[in-house]
């Protein structure tokens, strides 16, 4: 196959699932949005909530997450068997694990207060959460749904159901945060609730959709569900879990760096966070090639052709340096105008927010050449099915460089938010570096 062929692939199967990835951040955007025109400390809840929510989901989504490179990989060797047993345990786990979590929802109040939250906060943060809990099985379920479709190049279904969701989130939520239509006025729990109906919708629409399309029948999805398969469980397990924690490190990273930003000043920190959903957005452009990529990796794996796998790993790397490449111009050119975006500059604080995040998004343009290839590099891992080693590599460069290269240049050197920036890119420099040395040392 040429590298051109490699390319087209690549992108046929990446742009679909950049647009659901981005989609997915919309679900989020939206409800700060109408919860944030419903009232201050509600919005204050639910961002509290549903980041609380998204670290917890994060980990078992590792489960789902494994199911993609497992199922591309057994069709590379035709063994469609393989392809239900290890999507169906994927299912299992995912419902395990938000059983297992769910109590973390229910008596989240205390937890948060043991956090030195605002008390008004926590009550409301956990209203939202014992309900916004319940879709945690579904969400992890369409997580897995997403992954195995994905692997069957059925990109584009998942992209319109995440879109269709993004419109249904914005409807319940208008009806239920404000009791609009005739529906009761329920503030946050309208916009828990809300949130769980996607869910669901979700989960009802990518199962049929799995179910009954002629062209996947031959899998015998949800045959003899009930019938557990210990081998593919714990191969599910053994892949899946470093995923899920490799996504809480990185996570805690940026947890971590909003705490210390918050101590230098309110101006830097809004600063830092509208820097932080600039990149997030353009984060979304890796991680969707870095599905792709993971795709075809493991299909070629499965087929033993060593060849194939390194030309299309390479030919996704060069798509993702040349994305990463256009960000950093836009981000240069016009940092000014993006942080405005974010911004009503008829307030007093804007302008000064607006100076900071301007240079924050300088900083930014170097984030992006470093995220997207430690993003593209977990991909390809991922691939191949090398999980644990990238843990290992990733928490390193995010906790003990990264974190302590923002520490000592923010503070020690006297560097402030810039500096705390500079040492997220070392961080994330290290983690590129380390995990591309691993993935090319593997497959050479």
């Amino acid at each position: 196959m040429s590298k051109s062929a490699h390319a087209r692939e690549t992108l046929v199967l990446g742009l679909p699932l950049i647009g659901s990835h981005l989609a997915q951040m919309a679900l989020h955007v939206t409800d700060t949005v109408m919860v944030g025109w419903y009232g201050v400390v509600s919005l204050a809840a639910v961002v509290l909530g549903a980041s609380s929510f998204f670290i917890v989901f994060v980990v078992g989504s590792g489960f789902a997450k494994a199911v993609m490179p497992m199922v591309a990989s057994a069709l590379g060797r035709d063994d469609e068997t393989q392809v239900r047993r290890d999507t169906r345990m994927g299912i299992w786990l995912s419902i395990l694990y938000g059983l297992v979590v769910y109590p973390l929802f229910w008596w989240s109040e205390p937890i948060l207060l043991a956090l030195a939250q605002d008390p008004e906060v926590a009550a409301l943060a956990q209203d939202y959460m014992r309900i916004a809990g319940l879709g945690m099985v579904p969400a992890l379920i369409v997580t897995v749904l997403q992954s195995y479709l994905s692997a069957l190049h059925r990109t584009q279904v998942v992209l319109w159901v995440t879109l269709a969701a993004v419109a249904v989130n914005i409807g319940v939520n208008w009806a239920l945060i404000f009791g609009n239509a005739g529906f009761p006025e329920m503030g946050v729990r309208g916009a828990a609730v809300a949130t769980v109906v996607v869910q669901v919708l979700s989960l009802a629409i990518l199962g049929l959709y799995a179910h009954l399309l002629p062209e996947l029948r031959r899998f015998h999805l949800f045959q003899r569900f009930w019938r557990p398969d210990w081998h593919a469980m714990r191969q599910v397990f053994r892949l899946g879990l470093p995923i899920g924690l490799t996504g809480l490190a990185e996570g805690g990273m940026f947890q971590a760096s909003a705490l210390m930003m918050g101590s230098i000043g309110t101006v830097q920190l809004a600063a830092h966070g509208i820097a932080l959903e600039v990149a997030a957005l353009t984060f979304m452009l890796h991680v969707g090639l870095s599905s792709a990529a993971t795709i075809r990796i493991a299909r070629f794996d499965g087929q033993g052709d060593r060849v194939a796998l390194r030309q299309a790993a390479q030919v996704a790397v060069v798509i993702s340096l040349g994305v990463a490449l256009a960000s950093v111009v836009l981000l240069l050119l016009t940092p000014g105008p993006i942080v405005a975006l974010f911004l009503d500059l008829s307030k007093a604080e804007s302008a000064a927010i607006l100076a900071y995040g301007t240079v924050l998004l300088g900083v930014a343009a170097l984030f992006q050449l470093a995220d997207g290839t430690q993003v593209m590099a977990l991909g390809l891992l991922r691939g191949v099915q090398d999980t644990r080693v990238p843990l290992i590599l990733a928490a390193v460069s995010y906790w003990l460089i990264g974190i302590p290269c923002s520490y000592l240049l923010a503070f020690p050197l006297g560097y402030g938010g810039v500096g705390l920036w500079f040492g997220l890119v070392i961080g994330l420099f290290c983690a590129a570096g380390s995990l591309m040395w691993r993935f090319w040392r593997l497959v050479r």
